[in-house]
């Protein structure tokens, strides 16, 4: 989601950006949003007792609505000027980013290791970059096959350790990694998808922010009825007082705050100090997950994990 999604990606620089101070603070807001974004495993891991992933995301996305209908509604002269192309961008941001990407990520803390989950969607630069020589004809970096073959590694330490793929390691292990791939992928084609639209139209970030959510919550409803959840159970006895409280701090603190302080620093920081800032994002997460949820990482997974950090770590200065 250029400017939607869950990592900073070596594309959205900003080569007029002013270069960040503390005065500014800037890389501070991008730390804070990237810290919220930390509470994620925390928040969802607790509600996967009562609730399916598709309807924890359906919930999320319902109370995101607050949001979304008065910002499509104060934008809606926006949508006037749109092409097919155009709308078939917001479809695959919003179905894909929003509804699809999010209910496998869900579903990843049901099989995975939620640091893991958490961990491997910094992977997403990787397939921004893809989809952005694939869809805008941009040029990959150079190197970046030496730096997807160590991300590779990374990928693998951090879901398998130092055992063999299929014998040692559990089927959870393979599936929920699977599945934060999926999501990793599916929101780096968003970012690509947003920054078309950001740039080609006359869109406002905060009217594409709420078409996006907006937009997927039919989605969500359909995978819903088809999953065989209960609508109406869902409103009612399920959902106690507890899971509402759960679900308002998951919209509002890494679903809506997260975006908005992430991208509002993003705008006068450099992509190489946004990138040491985002390690706010598994600090929090994995930090929460082990006093919490009980969840630490091995060693040898936080080698899998570095490795993929200075990967796109690489890529942002070089872009």
């Amino acid at each position: 989601m250029a400017m939607l999604n869950r990592t900073h990606t070596p594309e959205l620089k900003r080569t007029a950006a002013p270069p960040v101070t503390f005065r500014q603070g800037g890389v501070w807001l991008v730390a804070l949003g990237a810290a919220l974004w930390g509470l994620d495993s925390l928040l969802r891991v607790p509600l996967m007792g009562a609730f399916t992933s598709t309807e924890i995301v359906l919930i999320e996305h319902l109370l995101l609505l607050l949001f979304a209908v008065p910002a499509v509604w104060i934008g809606r002269r926006q949508f006037q000027s749109l092409s097919l192309r155009h709308f078939g961008a917001i479809l695959f941001l919003s179905w894909g980013g929003s509804g699809l990407a999010t209910v496998l990520f869900t579903m990843g803390f049901q099989y995975g290791h939620p640091s893991v989950v958490l961990l491997l969607q910094k992977l997403q630069p990787l397939f921004v970059v893809l989809a952005a020589k694939l869809l805008l004809n941009e040029r990959l970096p150079r190197g970046f096959s030496l730096y997807l073959l160590v991300a590779l590694g990374g990928t693998y330490l951090l879901t398998f350790g130092l055992q063999a793929p299929f014998l040692g390691a559990t089927g959870g292990q393979l599936t929920g990694s699977l599945l934060s791939i999926g999501a990793a992928v599916l929101w780096g084609g968003s970012t690509v998808m947003g920054r078309y639209l950001l740039t080609r139209t006359n869109m406002s970030f905060e009217t594409l922010t709420g078409a996006r959510f907006l937009f997927a919550v039919p989605l969500l409803f359909g995978l819903a009825v088809l999953s065989g959840s209960s609508l109406s159970a869902m409103g009612g006895e399920a959902l106690k007082a507890v899971h509402l409280s759960m679900f308002l701090l998951l919209a509002l603190l890494p679903g809506l705050l997260g975006i908005l302080f992430y991208y509002r620093g993003l705008s006068s920081t450099p992509a190489s100090s946004a990138t040491l800032a985002e390690l706010a994002f598994p600090a929090t997460g994995v930090l929460l997950n082990w006093l919490f949820l009980d969840k630490g990482l091995t060693v040898t997974q936080a080698v899998g994990f570095a490795l993929i950090w200075w990967v796109v770590y690489q890529l942002s200065v070089r872009r």
